[in-house]
């Protein structure tokens, strides 16, 4: 199929037209009707950089990611913006969790040049694929920041950038390419001299893992942790579990790490853990209405997130807090538990023929009449509508419990599109043996008022509250993590609630039988990536391999099925292959 329509009589002349109906992705269908000729990433598209020498300007993000959608509407919905990229660039849109590989060479890129990372994602590359410049987020030509003096309303714009980069383009080429290269060459060495470590790491198997690097690894943790909030940075604030795990599992180690480390240290280790999943829990990073959680916290106190639930979040949280549970028994942690396996296991995330779909969108519309959607509008509720719904005594209860305040409870640097006027966030602020003895109370009564209007909050939204766009594509390795902690939570309640138990252990083993139906090819026994609508063109890569090997041991350790062990062994043959072809590739090799 032709990637433009041809030319307008004058010889060289480029017309492109936007292709993005070629592609399965939400995230990239997203922008098909834009202005912008947006191509997929494919070798005709990376052709014409080289036949009409223009710069390719690649832009990856994923379906559920707030910024995204803000840059969609800000900038690439911009006829002016639109001009400059379908005329002097060949304008690329990649969906990350298509093509990981891609988006981790060019993420390197930026963070080495910048210090930073994330999505959107926009770089500008040579016709070789070399890059010239990058960054995130840039605001466009109809922005609607009001916040003066955050980060967004200072940074440069996107259309002095475009000009720029046509400019230097234009008058500087020569200087520009070697300036990539010598960029490109210098990631390359890095990337190698990493391979090459592995590879003589291999000569000293036998050594294993110093444990003083444990010592070092827990000195750093304790350094960094928040201990008012939990956490080990400043906001952003990320949950990262498999931080968490092995501060948990230090704990649980063989005798020697005690010895090392020291007793208090290894206690320590526990508490900093637990007391993070618990700040967490209570936090706006927790949809305290639903159940999940969202991605990150902008705020040091867990309050206010980003409100893109991500499946490899869900995933990897419920595996955690069923750690924090085992070892702490505390019951807090066991209802996180309960949570998140159920919103792994029900719609909308739960896919009917078996699997998890991979997100829920951060934006949606505040009602089913209005045509803007905001970030956060499913969640958020402003004090008025929360006496509504649940009337003023027990609105005052539950106000008082979650923070609800009048006035809202998100500071204005925090809302540079003002879109949280008068809304709240909920997070717990309180307990019920707390507002029993302020309001002369029983607790009993506390907490049933809390459980019943919890109940209503969460009837009202599903009735009234357009729910966030979907992403409803199936990526094997999340689903290989969801797999994992469903068998292993399944496990774990058996004695417990064996209804909760069977309720994981279906849910794990209808997504394996998908994906071993449609996302594995049992001649050849390799993974497909994507499946949405039908199987996508992306192979599986390094972590759909290893994260569904783990979820099927982990699987066979709660059923004793060897169906799954042997499927685990028959992937792990391949992987081990597979390992050896990567690291015989150099890292920037793009396909």
């Amino acid at each position: 199929m032709a990637l433009s329509d041809g030319s307008n009589g004058e010889e060289g002349q480029l017309t492109l037209v936007n292709r993005l109906n070629e592609s399965r992705s939400p995230y990239v269908r997203g922008h098909m009707n834009n202005p912008v000729a947006w191509q997929v990433w494919s070798p005709d598209a990376l052709a014409l950089a080289k036949q009409h020498n223009r710069l390719l300007f690649l832009s990856i993000g994923y379906a559920a990611c707030h910024w995204c959608h803000v840059m969609e509407r800000e900038s690439f919905s911009s006829p002016e913006i639109a001009n400059l990229l379908n005329t002097s660039f060949i304008p690329i849109k990649i969906d990350r969790e298509e093509r990981p590989d891609i988006d981790a060479i060019y993420m390197n890129y930026v963070q080495a040049i910048t210090g930073s990372g994330g999505w959107p994602l926009n770089v500008f590359l040579t016709p070789d694929l070399e890059p010239v410049f990058g960054g995130t987020y840039w605001p466009g030509p109809n922005n609607s920041i009001t916040t003066v003096g955050t980060a967004a309303a200072e940074m440069v714009g996107f259309l002095d950038i475009l000009e720029k980069m046509k400019a230097v383009w234009t008058h500087q080429e020569g200087r520009c390419r070697e300036s990539a290269k010598e960029i490109t060459r210098q990631l390359r060495e890095f990337a190698e001299e990493g391979v090459h470590n592995h590879q003589m790491g291999e000569k000293h198997e036998e050594d294993g893992l110093e444990l003083e690097l444990l010592e070092e690894a827990y000195q750093h943790f304790e350094r960094k942790y928040d201990r008012e909030n939990g956490g080990f940075s400043k906001a952003p604030k990320f949950a990262l579990p498999v931080n968490l795990r092995f501060l948990l599992r230090l704990g649980q180690g063989p005798e020697v790490v005690k010895h090392i480390l020291g007793e208090a240290e290894c206690t320590n280790a526990t508490a900093m853990a637990v007391n993070t999943l618990r700040k967490m829990a209570r936090g706006g990073i927790r949809d305290q209405v639903g159940d999940g959680f969202a991605r990150y916290s902008v705020t040091n106190d867990w309050s206010l997130p980003h409100f893109e639930k991500m499946l490899y979040d869900q995933a990897q949280l419920l595996d955690i807090y069923l750690d924090a549970f085992l070892i702490s028994r505390d019951q807090e942690m066991l209802g996180v538990v309960y949570d998140i396996a159920s919103y792994l296991t029900n719609s909308p995330v739960a896919a009917a023929d078996g699997g998890f779909y991979s997100a829920e969108d951060a934006d949606s519309y505040p009602t089913k009449a209005d045509a803007e959607k905001r970030e956060g509008a499913f969640y958020v509720w402003s004090l008025k509508k929360f006496l509504a719904v649940l009337g003023d005594r027990n609105g005052d209860i539950c106000a008082r419990f979650y923070g609800v305040a009048a006035d809202g409870n998100v500071t204005r640097v925090n809302d540079p599109h003002d879109e949280f006027i008068s809304q709240n966030v909920l997070s717990i602020k309180s307990t019920p043996s707390t507002l029993a003895k302020d309001l002369g109370m029983a607790e009993e009564e506390i907490i049933k008022i809390l459980e019943d209007s919890r109940k209503k909050l969460r009837e009202y939204r599903e009735r009234e509250r357009p729910r966030p766009a979907l992403d409803d594509k199936i990526i094997v390795a999340w689903n290989g993590l969801a797999v994992g902690a469903l068998a292993r939570t399944s496990a774990a309640l058996e004695e417990i609630d064996a209804v909760k138990a069977r309720e994981c252990l279906t849910a794990a083993e209808k997504a394996v039988a998908f994906i071993r139906k449609e996302l594995f090819d049992e001649e050849s026994a390799t993974l497909w990536r994507i499946y949405r609508g039908g199987r996508g063109d992306a192979p599986g890569f390094c972590d759909d391999y290893a994260f569904l090997i783990q979820g099927l041991i982990d699987l066979y350790e709660a059923t004793f099925n060897d169906d799954y062990l042997q499927f685990a062994d028959t992937l792990q043959s391949k992987f081990i292959l597979f390992l050896h072809s990567f690291i015989a590739t150099p890292l920037w090799a793009v396909h």
